[in-house]
Protein backbone atom coordinates (compact mmCIF):
# COMPACT_ATOMS: atom_id res chain seq x y z
CA UNK A 1 0.00 0.00 0.00
CA UNK A 2 0.84 3.49 -0.97
CA UNK A 3 1.86 6.37 1.43
CA UNK A 4 -0.80 8.27 0.07
CA UNK A 5 -3.50 5.44 0.47
CA UNK A 6 -2.17 5.19 4.11
CA UNK A 7 -2.97 8.36 5.01
CA UNK A 8 -6.29 8.93 3.27
CA UNK A 9 -7.16 5.93 5.02
CA UNK A 10 -6.09 7.25 8.38
CA UNK A 11 -8.11 10.43 7.75
CA UNK A 12 -10.95 8.97 6.51
CA UNK A 13 -11.46 5.85 8.68
CA UNK A 14 -12.83 7.52 11.97
CA UNK A 15 -15.33 10.31 9.84
CA UNK A 16 -16.69 6.91 8.30
CA UNK A 17 -16.88 4.54 11.31
CA UNK A 18 -19.11 7.94 13.12
CA UNK A 19 -21.24 8.16 9.92
CA UNK A 20 -22.29 5.03 10.05
CA UNK A 21 -22.97 4.58 13.43
CA UNK A 22 -24.85 7.37 13.44
CA UNK A 23 -26.96 6.06 10.45
CA UNK A 24 -27.42 2.93 12.12
CA UNK A 25 -28.61 3.98 14.95
CA UNK A 26 -30.95 6.51 13.98
CA UNK A 27 -32.25 3.65 11.14
CA UNK A 28 -32.40 0.91 13.20
CA UNK A 29 -31.45 1.28 16.94
CA UNK A 30 -32.77 4.16 17.78
CA UNK A 31 -36.43 2.56 19.55
CA UNK A 32 -33.83 0.70 21.57
CA UNK A 33 -31.01 2.90 22.05
CA UNK A 34 -31.35 5.82 24.31
CA UNK A 35 -29.56 9.51 23.16
CA UNK A 36 -27.23 9.25 25.68
CA UNK A 37 -26.21 5.86 25.65
CA UNK A 38 -25.57 6.58 21.92
CA UNK A 39 -23.65 9.49 22.60
CA UNK A 40 -20.98 7.30 24.72
CA UNK A 41 -21.23 4.04 22.54
CA UNK A 42 -20.35 6.80 19.16
CA UNK A 43 -16.25 7.10 21.17
CA UNK A 44 -15.98 3.97 22.27
CA UNK A 45 -16.57 3.02 19.02
CA UNK A 46 -14.20 4.97 17.82
CA UNK A 47 -11.74 3.77 19.83
CA UNK A 48 -12.27 0.37 19.43
CA UNK A 49 -11.13 0.92 15.55
CA UNK A 50 -8.40 3.16 16.58
CA UNK A 51 -7.23 0.33 18.64
CA UNK A 52 -7.96 -2.27 16.13
CA UNK A 53 -7.54 -1.14 12.17
CA UNK A 54 -5.54 2.42 12.33
CA UNK A 55 -3.10 0.83 14.98
CA UNK A 56 -1.55 -1.65 12.02
CA UNK A 57 -2.30 1.15 9.46
CA UNK A 58 0.02 3.43 11.85
CA UNK A 59 2.93 0.79 12.22
CA UNK A 60 3.09 0.66 8.43
CA UNK A 61 3.22 4.34 7.95
CA UNK A 62 5.84 4.32 10.32
CA UNK A 63 7.60 1.44 8.39
CA UNK A 64 7.46 3.36 5.36
CA UNK A 65 8.60 7.24 6.50
CA UNK A 66 11.43 4.95 8.07
CA UNK A 67 12.16 3.21 4.67
CA UNK A 68 12.26 6.83 3.15
CA UNK A 69 14.09 8.67 5.41
CA UNK A 70 17.35 5.46 4.66
CA UNK A 71 17.04 6.57 1.51
CA UNK A 72 17.22 9.72 1.72
CA UNK A 73 20.41 9.98 4.00
CA UNK A 74 22.09 6.71 1.37
CA UNK A 75 21.07 9.56 -1.48
CA UNK A 76 22.79 12.61 0.67
CA UNK A 77 25.93 10.49 0.95
CA UNK A 78 25.94 9.25 -2.38
CA UNK A 79 25.72 12.46 -3.31
CA UNK A 80 28.63 14.00 -1.03
CA UNK A 81 30.84 10.87 -2.26
CA UNK A 82 30.37 11.90 -5.85
CA UNK A 83 31.26 15.84 -5.22
CA UNK A 84 34.08 14.30 -3.26
CA UNK A 85 34.85 12.32 -6.12
CA UNK A 86 34.91 15.03 -8.74
CA UNK A 87 36.90 17.73 -6.49
CA UNK A 88 39.68 15.13 -6.05
CA UNK A 89 39.65 14.76 -9.92
CA UNK A 90 39.61 17.91 -10.82
CA UNK A 91 42.32 19.54 -8.52
CA UNK A 92 44.55 16.75 -6.85
CA UNK A 93 44.35 14.31 -9.40
CA UNK A 94 44.90 16.98 -11.95
CA UNK A 95 47.35 18.64 -9.67
CA UNK A 96 49.31 15.20 -9.60
CA UNK A 97 49.86 14.80 -13.49
CA UNK A 98 50.93 18.15 -14.07
CA UNK A 99 53.49 17.90 -11.46
CA UNK A 100 54.69 14.56 -13.43
CA UNK A 101 54.85 16.31 -16.81
CA UNK A 102 57.18 18.88 -14.97
CA UNK A 103 59.18 16.26 -13.79
CA UNK A 104 59.63 14.37 -17.19
CA UNK A 105 60.84 18.06 -18.38
CA UNK A 106 63.25 18.58 -15.72
CA UNK A 107 64.86 15.50 -16.18
CA UNK A 108 65.08 16.05 -19.86
CA UNK A 109 67.10 19.23 -18.91
CA UNK A 110 69.47 17.87 -16.12
CA UNK A 111 72.34 16.24 -16.75
CA UNK A 112 73.19 15.81 -12.90
CA UNK A 113 72.93 12.02 -11.65
CA UNK A 114 72.30 12.85 -8.36
CA UNK A 115 69.45 15.18 -9.61
CA UNK A 116 68.11 12.53 -11.78
CA UNK A 117 67.74 10.23 -9.10
CA UNK A 118 65.85 12.45 -7.00
CA UNK A 119 63.52 13.38 -9.80
CA UNK A 120 62.88 9.59 -10.49
CA UNK A 121 61.96 8.78 -6.27
CA UNK A 122 59.74 12.18 -6.51
CA UNK A 123 58.05 10.54 -9.97
CA UNK A 124 57.68 7.18 -8.30
CA UNK A 125 55.99 8.74 -5.20
CA UNK A 126 54.24 10.75 -7.30
CA UNK A 127 52.61 7.49 -9.44
CA UNK A 128 51.71 5.86 -6.08
CA UNK A 129 50.12 8.95 -4.69
CA UNK A 130 48.45 9.38 -8.12
CA UNK A 131 47.30 5.58 -8.45
CA UNK A 132 45.96 6.05 -4.61
CA UNK A 133 44.05 9.37 -5.96
CA UNK A 134 42.26 7.47 -8.63
CA UNK A 135 41.23 4.28 -7.05
CA UNK A 136 39.42 6.76 -4.33
CA UNK A 137 37.69 8.40 -6.93
CA UNK A 138 36.72 5.13 -8.54
CA UNK A 139 35.28 4.00 -5.11
CA UNK A 140 33.64 7.19 -4.33
CA UNK A 141 31.58 6.51 -7.38
CA UNK A 142 30.13 3.96 -6.07
CA UNK A 143 26.81 3.74 -4.00
CA UNK A 144 27.96 2.85 -0.90
CA UNK A 145 25.08 0.83 -0.20
CA UNK A 146 24.04 -0.24 -4.09
CA UNK A 147 20.63 -0.14 -5.62
CA UNK A 148 19.19 0.29 -2.04
CA UNK A 149 19.83 -3.28 -1.46
CA UNK A 150 19.62 -4.56 2.00
CA UNK A 151 22.46 -4.35 3.75
CA UNK A 152 23.88 -7.85 3.87
CA UNK A 153 22.88 -8.18 0.27
CA UNK A 154 25.51 -4.43 -0.06
CA UNK A 155 28.79 -6.40 1.90
CA UNK A 156 28.04 -9.41 -0.62
CA UNK A 157 28.16 -7.56 -3.47
CA UNK A 158 30.65 -5.77 -2.04
CA UNK A 159 33.18 -8.93 -1.48
CA UNK A 160 31.60 -9.95 -5.53
CA UNK A 161 32.80 -7.01 -6.48
CA UNK A 162 36.62 -7.55 -5.25
CA UNK A 163 36.59 -11.53 -6.54
CA UNK A 164 35.49 -9.61 -10.47
CA UNK A 165 38.58 -7.32 -10.25
CA UNK A 166 41.33 -9.68 -8.44
CA UNK A 167 39.97 -13.19 -8.83
CA UNK A 168 40.27 -13.47 -4.58
CA UNK A 169 38.14 -16.07 -3.41
CA UNK A 170 35.63 -14.38 -0.55
CA UNK A 171 33.48 -15.52 2.05
CA UNK A 172 31.17 -13.93 4.26
CA UNK A 173 29.96 -14.67 7.77
CA UNK A 174 27.80 -11.74 8.69
CA UNK A 175 26.04 -12.38 12.37
CA UNK A 176 25.06 -8.55 12.71
CA UNK A 177 21.45 -7.51 13.16
CA UNK A 178 20.33 -4.93 10.27
CA UNK A 179 19.22 -2.78 13.10
CA UNK A 180 22.33 -2.58 15.25
CA UNK A 181 23.56 0.23 12.95
CA UNK A 182 21.86 3.75 11.94
CA UNK A 183 22.22 4.51 8.00
CA UNK A 184 25.12 6.08 8.63
CA UNK A 185 26.91 4.41 10.02
CA UNK A 186 26.38 1.26 8.04
CA UNK A 187 27.71 3.59 5.09
CA UNK A 188 31.00 4.47 7.17
CA UNK A 189 31.16 0.95 7.75
CA UNK A 190 31.23 0.04 4.40
CA UNK A 191 33.73 2.18 3.33
CA UNK A 192 35.46 0.89 5.90
CA UNK A 193 35.40 -2.40 4.79
CA UNK A 194 35.83 -1.76 1.36
CA UNK A 195 39.15 0.50 2.10
CA UNK A 196 40.41 -2.71 3.88
CA UNK A 197 39.35 -5.31 0.52
CA UNK A 198 40.90 -2.67 -1.57
CA UNK A 199 44.80 -3.14 0.52
CA UNK A 200 44.40 -6.86 0.27
CA UNK A 201 44.17 -6.87 -3.49
CA UNK A 202 46.82 -4.20 -3.69
CA UNK A 203 49.41 -5.62 -0.42
CA UNK A 204 48.86 -9.00 0.58
CA UNK A 205 48.92 -11.46 -2.25
CA UNK A 206 45.83 -13.41 -0.76
CA UNK A 207 44.13 -15.86 -1.86
CA UNK A 208 41.09 -15.79 -0.03
CA UNK A 209 39.36 -13.49 2.42
CA UNK A 210 36.88 -14.06 5.02
CA UNK A 211 34.52 -11.28 6.44
CA UNK A 212 32.63 -11.15 9.73
CA UNK A 213 30.29 -9.72 11.56
CA UNK A 214 28.50 -9.90 14.90
CA UNK A 215 27.16 -8.20 18.09
CA UNK A 216 29.43 -8.02 20.96
CA UNK A 217 28.03 -8.67 24.37
CA UNK A 218 26.33 -5.35 27.10
CA UNK A 219 29.85 -5.90 29.01
CA UNK A 220 31.83 -4.90 26.52
CA UNK A 221 31.63 -1.33 26.57
CA UNK A 222 28.16 -0.35 25.92
CA UNK A 223 25.58 2.16 27.76
CA UNK A 224 21.97 2.53 27.72
CA UNK A 225 20.22 1.22 25.13
CA UNK A 226 23.25 1.40 22.56
CA UNK A 227 24.67 -2.25 20.95
CA UNK A 228 28.38 -3.09 20.51
CA UNK A 229 29.54 -4.55 17.69
CA UNK A 230 32.59 -6.09 15.96
CA UNK A 231 33.95 -6.24 11.86
CA UNK A 232 36.39 -8.04 10.94
CA UNK A 233 38.08 -8.88 7.22
CA UNK A 234 40.61 -11.88 7.32
CA UNK A 235 42.96 -12.70 4.64
CA UNK A 236 45.60 -15.03 4.20
CA UNK A 237 48.23 -13.36 2.23
CA UNK A 238 51.61 -12.62 3.19
CA UNK A 239 51.16 -9.63 5.94
CA UNK A 240 51.70 -6.51 6.60
CA UNK A 241 53.40 -4.89 9.88
CA UNK A 242 51.29 -2.58 11.83
CA UNK A 243 53.28 0.26 10.12
CA UNK A 244 53.50 -1.59 6.55
CA UNK A 245 50.36 0.74 4.75
CA UNK A 246 51.86 3.36 5.27
CA UNK A 247 55.78 3.05 4.27
CA UNK A 248 54.63 1.27 1.19
CA UNK A 249 53.03 4.36 0.52
CA UNK A 250 49.46 4.84 0.53
CA UNK A 251 46.89 6.59 2.78
CA UNK A 252 43.83 3.57 3.28
CA UNK A 253 45.01 2.49 6.29
CA UNK A 254 45.38 6.30 7.90
CA UNK A 255 41.57 6.74 5.88
CA UNK A 256 39.98 4.01 7.78
CA UNK A 257 41.21 5.02 11.62
CA UNK A 258 40.17 8.48 10.65
CA UNK A 259 37.10 7.11 9.85
CA UNK A 260 36.90 4.97 12.48
CA UNK A 261 37.55 7.67 15.08
CA UNK A 262 35.05 9.97 13.54
CA UNK A 263 32.27 7.49 14.62
CA UNK A 264 33.97 6.75 17.95
CA UNK A 265 34.63 3.53 16.94
CA UNK A 266 38.20 1.20 17.06
CA UNK A 267 40.25 -0.19 14.31
CA UNK A 268 42.86 -2.43 14.77
CA UNK A 269 45.41 -4.51 12.38
CA UNK A 270 47.28 -7.47 13.70
CA UNK A 271 48.55 -10.64 12.25
CA UNK A 272 46.19 -13.55 11.37
CA UNK A 273 46.21 -16.73 13.93
CA UNK A 274 48.31 -18.85 10.89
CA UNK A 275 49.13 -16.17 8.08
CA UNK A 276 48.02 -12.93 6.51
CA UNK A 277 46.28 -9.87 8.63
CA UNK A 278 43.34 -9.34 10.54
CA UNK A 279 41.68 -5.49 10.81
CA UNK A 280 39.01 -5.52 13.32
CA UNK A 281 36.19 -2.64 13.58
CA UNK A 282 34.69 -2.25 17.25
CA UNK A 283 32.09 0.22 18.19
CA UNK A 284 28.83 0.89 19.46
CA UNK A 285 25.69 0.57 17.00
CA UNK A 286 22.45 3.24 17.37
CA UNK A 287 20.60 3.90 19.90
CA UNK A 288 17.12 2.03 19.74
Amino acid sequence: MSYKWLKWLILWIPTVTIGLWEYVRHAVLLPYVSMELGNILAPALVFVVTLTLLRGLFAKLEQTQDSLHRERVAKAAFEEREQLARELHDGISQSLFMLSVKLDRLERETADPKALATAEEIKTTVRRVYDDVRQQVESLHHSPLPAMQPWLQSIHHLTAEMEQTSGIQSSVDWKLNEDVLSPKQKVELLAIMREALMNVQKHARAERVIVRGGQLPFSAGTAGDEAAFYCQIEDDGIGVPSDGLDKQGTYGLKMMRARAEAMRWSLDVSPAYSHGMIVTIRGKGATK
